[in-house]
Formats: C-alpha cells, sequence, structure tokens
C-alpha cells in the first residue's frame, strides 16, 4: 500500500543479514514490475539463509577402496563371520543390470542360511544367478550348484566370484549359459559356460530346487522365466521347489497416471495363472523374518514366494523325451 515500506533482500557482500528499509529512489525497483524475455515476472527473491537439504537416497552397497579396512568393533564384540567377495558394478544400463547386486539375492541368500538343511545334498538351479551372490550362498549347503544367465562378461564375473569364494563353498558350482528366450540348452564344446550332454542329464534327474533373485523387473522376461520354469518342471520326474525373491519397485505410471508397481502386478499374474494348473503347481508367499545374515536394508517391499511343481506324470515325461531323427532332445528345454 502507499507510503508501506518496502524490504529488500540483503546485501550478501557485507555479510549481514539485516533488513534495511529501501528510499524513493530504490523502491522502484521492487514495485515496478519487471518481465522476463518470456513475459513472465522476473522476481527478486531473499537468498536462503541456510543451504538446501542435500539429497540422499538409500544405499544397498558402498564402493569400498582397494584395501580391506579394518572394522570399527572392539575385540571383545568383534563378531566371528564369513565375508563373501564379489566382484560387481555399481550402476549400469538396464541391459546390463545383472552386474549390480540387488536386494533380492541378499534376502534369497538370507533364507538359505537362515535353514541350510532344507538344501543339503540337493540339486539346485538358479535362474538370472547375474554376480552369483544366492548361488554361492546356496553351495555352502548344496551338492550342485547350476548358476545361469547368458552374456560372456557377466558369466565371466560369475565364474570370477566362484573362484574367489571357493573357500565358502562345500559344494560343486558351475557357471553356464541358459537364456530364457530359448528353448534350447547351449551344447557346444567350443564355446564357454555351454552344457555337457552329462550336465544336461544331471539337471533334469537331480535338481529338486530351482531359485531366481529379483529377475521380474521386465514383463516380456517374466513371461519368459514363467514359461522356461514350466518346460524345466515338465521334464522333472520328481517335484521340485521353486523359490523367487522380488522387491515392489513404485514407479509413476502413465498408462493409470498413477504410482503403481506395473512389474510387481504382473509377477502376480503369472503367478495367479500357475495356481489355475492346481494339478502341477501350488504357490505360497513366505514370511520374511527369518534372522539377517547379510548386511543391506531389508525393506518391507522385499518379498520371497514358493512355488512347489508336482512330479509330472509318466506319460508327460515320455512325450518329452520323444527321439528324433538327430537323436534324444536332451538339450530342450
Amino acid at each position: 500500500m502507499p507510503g508501506s515500506r518496502l524490504k529488500r533482500p540483503a546485501d550478501t557482500d557485507d555479510g549481514e543479514n539485516e533488513d534495511t528499509v529501501d528510499t524513493p529512489e530504490t523502491a522502484g525497483l521492487y514495485t515496478n514490475p519487471v518481465l522476463d524475455e518470456d513475459g513472465d515476472f522476473d522476481i527478486p527473491h531473499r537468498p536462503r539463509s541456510k543451504p538446501e537439504r542435500e539429497v540422499t537416497s538409500p544405499v544397498i552397497l558402498h564402493q569400498s577402496d582397494s584395501g580391506p579396512k579394518q572394522q570399527d568393533y572392539d575385540d571383545e564384540e568383534t563378531p566371528s563371520m564369513d565375508v563373501l567377495t564379489i566382484e560387481h558394478t555399481m550402476a549400469t544400463p538396464l541391459c546390463d543390470v545383472g552386474k549390480q547386486i540387488w536386494r533380492g539375492a541378499f534376502l534369497l541368500a538370507d533364507f538359505i542360511l537362515s535353514d541350510p538343511a532344507q538344501f543339503a545334498g540337493a540339486t539346485v538351479l538358479e535362474l538370472g544367478a547375474g554376480t552369483g551372490v544366492s548361488s554361492i550362498v546356496m553351495a555352502m549347503a548344496a551338492k550342485m550348484v547350476y548358476s545361469t544367465d547368458i552374456g560372456a562378461d557377466l558369466l565371466s564375473m560369475c565364474r570370477t566370484n566362484m573362484t574367489v569364494n571357493g573357500h565358502l563353498m562345500s559344494g560343486k558350482v558351475k557357471v553356464r549359459h541358459l537364456d530364457w528366450l530359448q528353448t534350447d540348452l547351449r551344447i557346444d564344446a567350443d564355446l564357454d559356460f555351454s552344457w555337457t550332454q552329462e550336465e544336461v542329464l544331471d539337471m533334469y534327474e537331480n535338481t529338486t530346487v530351482i531359485m531366481a533373485a529379483d529377475v521380474c523387473y521386465d514383463d516380456e522376461l517374466t513371461d519368459a522365466l514363467f514359461r522356461t520354469v514350466s518346460r524345466l518342471c515338465s521334464r522333472f520326474g520328481h517335484l521340485c521347489n521353486i523359490f523367487v525373491s522380488i522387491e515392489k519397485r513404485m514407479n509413476f505410471s502413465l498408462c493409470t497416471l498413477d504410482v503403481a508397481c506395473e512389474a510387481y502386478d504382473h509377477f502376480q499374474r503369472c503367478v495367479t495363472h500357475l495356481q489355475e494348473d492346481q494339478r502341477s503347481f501350488s504357490v505360497q508367499k513366505l514370511k520374511t523374518d527369518f534372522p539377517q545374515a547379510l548386511r543391506y536394508e531389508r525393506v518391507p517391499q522385499l518379498e520371497l514366494w514358493k512355488i512347489t511343481a508336482n512330479p509330472s506324470s509318466p506319460v508327460d515325461k515320455e512325450k518329452s523325451l520323444q527321439p528324433t531323427a538327430a537323436g534324444l532332445q536332451l538339450n530342450k528345454l
């Protein structure tokens, strides 16, 4: 209103924050509107008295220095622990997410460590093993673990991690190529990470556990995962338990214009489809209140599912092993 005193931003040059009264000569600078090049009001603002808060986000892993550090424990409180040494990347494009370590792998590893006796002496197949964390922990109890994924560089990284952590494992681990989008297992002695006929037979005859950690982030790949599980289990003549860990990640959906978890919703639809075939599959969501042995943030969005595949009938199994002109189809999923 006329005659009122106008205040201007404090002069930052002299470091004083006290308010000063504008003179008639300078008051016009703040009462006459100033427009920018787009025609919008250009209004001067008082500088913030405090700096803006730093933006933080949850961190799963911290990048370590080249050498090991002494943990901040007193001698009397130093815990007895085994340490997993994992080669991985901190951030990747979507096509290389397997080179990262995800919380779902830690959750699955904790589940294994909470009751290793249930996996003692088992033959286990991991789908989408990535860096191999879950496979390494599983090999502490299981007799044989087939750790599978795609990509020569990722499989090489996984094999390196198996070698580095070999002293922790009592069972054998074999890193092999397995592409969910293909119906054939790669059997070629000239290609690295290929299967042998003996390994294929062993996998089909003895696998009682399949596991997958945090691999349901793309609808097409999720569909391929469930198709692969169905094809594999149709070849088994015995019961098989499938453990799948998943983290619900909320994102803004352009389809619904709301916050949603579309990847998780699609996973749920796939699970529901399996449940419809009660003769072959049964599904249950497991509690995640088992002890935490690994250091990570076990957020409420982490879930663990158990799918039990009942044995195929002798007729179904016989059909899946029909000989062809090229011989027995041992390399078919």
